[in-house]
């Protein structure tokens, strides 16, 4: 593993048992149902970077989230955390500390019977990084400060503010720990247009003022151009496509991500056809075979029906990655609208 690298992934899968009680199997005669919500992804975040992951609901995107973090252990694969496998080092304080998570919902994340004061003390006590209550008192003033707000709202309780700076305690609590990475899981998607902008530029700027690395997870892909480094597009628990950040917008390779980037509007009206993605997402309990998109995609033909596609740097982009047999075979006919041949 480079020095230079915050996390990596190899080939990481969580698979949840979701059967029926024994009996009730045994009666009706049928298996073990196992739903596959993470299905062997491998990445790497360089320090003082972005990282991105994007996709229709359900594709794992927050599975991956908690992976990370060590909220679910993998069902196989490793995650490895500045060199060190996260399995291995989920005792140590000081890694969990260097490693923290900023939640979705800021309405139901912060206990609403603590302080404000209270619930951003709370790391600070439980890494034990000061045990003088003058010092908790002056770091989490500073906190408070850090993120827009007041060291007076301390004494206030989450019920007396906004959504937006609700979302900016949670991130003052995840500072709170002097951490190196963030994990950030959708944090803007509770909250109306206008407040997301200031909490993205918010978070834009602890980085670069406080050298620190994200795993930012969203579905919103406006928001992920916004901060994004490299984005990393997933679907039915496996990651399709890989790539800087401005690659992929102005260069979508694989046929999924073309069809998420015509879904966003196009506000110049060029006039263009715009081809939107037919069927339903499969179930990950019994996923197709060969290519997880090959039932919605135009360009299947019946390798993609038979083989699953690795990850290979595509044609003409080798700074992308992605898992396609139309891209690897020069099917895939870009710059064209995407219908079938």
């Amino acid at each position: 593993m480079r020095n230079d690298i915050m996390l990596e992934t190899i080939n990481v899968a969580r698979h949840f048992d979701v059967s029926r009680p024994l009996v009730q199997r045994l009666l009706a005669r049928e298996g073990k149902r196992v739903l596959r919500a993470v299905d062997g992804i491998s990445f790497a975040i360089e320090k003082g970077t972005t990282l991105s992951l994007v996709g229709e609901s359900g594709c794992g995107k927050s599975t991956v989230a908690r992976l990370v973090v060590g909220l679910y252990g993998p069902t196989h694969g490793s995650v490895m955390f500045d060199g060190q496998d996260l399995a291995q080092a989920r005792a140590d304080s000081e890694q969990r500390r260097r490693m923290q998570m900023i939640f979705q919902d800021p309405y139901a994340s912060l206990n609403p019977r603590w302080r404000v004061r209270d619930i951003i003390a709370e790391p600070i006590r439980a890494f034990g990084l000061t045990r003088s209550p003058a010092e908790i008192d002056a770091r989490v003033g500073e906190l408070l400060t850090q993120v827009g707000l007041s060291p007076l709202d301390g004494q206030k309780f989450p019920h007396e503010f906004s959504g937006g700076q609700r979302q900016r305690i949670s991130i003052a609590r995840a500072l709170s720990s002097n951490p190196e990475f963030l994990v950030c899981d959708e944090p803007t998607s509770a909250l109306d247009v206008s407040v997301q902008a200031q909490i993205l530029n918010l978070m834009k700027d602890l980085q670069a003022r406080l050298g620190l690395t994200y795993l930012f997870i969203s579905h919103n892909l406006a928001v992920v151009r916004q901060v994004s480094d490299r984005v990393g597009v997933m679907y039915l628990g496996r990651l399709v496509e890989l790539a800087p950040a401005e690659t992929l917008f102005n260069t979508p390779r694989h046929p999924y991500t073309r069809a998420l980037m015509e879904a966003i509007p196009d506000l110049e009206m060029t006039g263009r056809q715009r081809i939107p993605v037919g069927g339903e997402v499969p179930s990950p309990i019994d996923p197709p075979s060969g290519c997880p998109f090959h039932p919605r995609c135009p360009l299947a033909n019946d390798r993609c029906v038979a083989e699953r596609p690795e990850m290979i740097p595509a044609r003409g982009t080798p700074e992308t990655l992605v898992a396609c047999h139309a891209v690897e075979e020069g099917r895939d006919r870009v710059g064209e609208p995407l219908v079938a041949a």
